[in-house]
C-alpha cells in the first residue's frame, strides 16, 4: 500500500529536486555564480534554499556527491557483467550519458569534500581500476592504459557540448566510440609519455 506524503513534505521534495537541477545548470555555466542565482533559476525564495543548504559550499558538495553516487551505481552494475571488455565499454557509455564528469571539471577545488565523499571516491577508483584490469586480462584493452587515462577521457567527452541536449549526447557517444577504438589492444604504437598518476588528477581538489 502506497502512503502519500503530506503536502508540505511533497512540496519540500519537489523544491529540492528543482533546486538541484537549477544549481547544476547555474554552476556548470559559471562555478563562481552566487547562490542567489540558483534560487532565481529554480523559482524559489532564497529562504527555501537556505533551509536545505547552509551555504554555497554545502550545495556544491551535494551536487558532486550525487554525481559520485551515480558513478558508483554505474560501476557496480558494470562489474556484474561477465565479459571484461563489455563491462568496461558499457561502464564508459553509461557514464558519458550520466554526464557526471561535467561537474568534476567545473567544480573541483571549489569546496572541501567530506570524509564520506573521500571514501566514496576511493571506492569509485577501485571499481574503475578493477574494470580496467579485467578488460586487459581478457586481451581487449591495451596494456599501457591506466585508470587515470579513463578519468581524463571521460572529462574530454564531457567537454563536448552544443545547445541541443540530444545532439550533445549523440556527439559524446560518437567520440567515445572513437576513443574505445584507440583503447583496444592491437598493433598500434605505444602511448606517448608516462601515464598520468593519481596526484596529477587529485591536485585540483585541494583548496
Amino acid at each position: 500500500m502506497t502512503t502519500k506524503m503530506p503536502g508540505r513534505r511533497t512540496q519540500a521534495a519537489r523544491n529540492d529536486t528543482v533546486i538541484l537541477e537549477a544549481a547544476r545548470e547555474v554552476f556548470l555555466a559559471d562555478p563562481k555564480a552566487p547562490i542567489a542565482a540558483v534560487a532565481e533559476r529554480a523559482g524559489v525564495g532564497i529562504s527555501a534554499l537556505y533551509r536545505r543548504y547552509a551555504n554555497k559550499e554545502d550545495l556544491l558538495r551535494r551536487l558532486c556527491h550525487d554525481g559520485l553516487r551515480r558513478y558508483l551505481e554505474v560501476a557496480e552494475s558494470a562489474a556484474a557483467e561477465p565479459d571484461g571488455w563489455q563491462a568496461f565499454s558499457d561502464f564508459l557509455r553509461r557514464l558519458v550519458d550520466a554526464d557526471v564528469h561535467s561537474l568534476t571539471v567545473h567544480l573541483a577545488g571549489t569546496f572541501t569534500p567530506t570524509p564520506e565523499m573521500t571514501s566514496d571516491a576511493q571506492r569509485a577508483t577501485a571499481l574503475a581500476a578493477g574494470l580496467v584490469e579485467r578488460a586487459q586480462a581478457g586481451g581487449r584493452l591495451r596494456a599501457d592504459a591506466v585508470v587515470q587515462d579513463v578519468a581524463l577521457l571521460l572529462e574530454g567527452c564531457a567537454a563536448v557540448r552544443v545547445p541541443d541536449a540530444e545532439r550533445t549526447r549523440e556527439l559524446r557517444q560518437r567520440y567515445l566510440a572513437l576513443l574505445l577504438t584507440g583503447l583496444s589492444a592491437g598493433d598500434g604504437e605505444p602511448l606517448p609519455g608516462p601515464a598520468p598518476g593519481a596526484e596529477e588528477l587529485n591536485w585540483r581538489w585541494r583548496r
